[in-house]
């Protein structure tokens, strides 16, 4: 499957988002880990991966947490934040 529009739009948008924040975003998907802030690493997991989870530390990973999720769920994209 190529990297439509509306993929490319949402690999974006969770990529200006977890850039963001200073905490680390790792997605882990099909058994990797991935940079949030890679927008390399997104486009590989949002194209490929059908259920996702983020784990979050940092200063502010409480609001991290509530903005990733928020735009996952946004997007259809079953996502657990740990």
């Amino acid at each position: 499957m190529g990297l439509d529009k509306a993929l490319a739009r949402i690999v974006v948008e969770i990529n200006e988002a977890a850039n963001k924040f200073q905490s680390s975003i790792v997605i882990t998907t099909d058994n990797k880990n991935i940079d949030a802030k890679s927008i390399l690493g997104l486009t590989y997991t949002v194209l490929n991966s059908k259920t996702f989870k983020l784990e979050i530390h940092g200063p502010d990973e409480e609001e991290a947490k509530r903005e990733m999720t928020h735009i996952f769920w946004k997007h259809n994209l079953p996502v657990e934040a740990l």
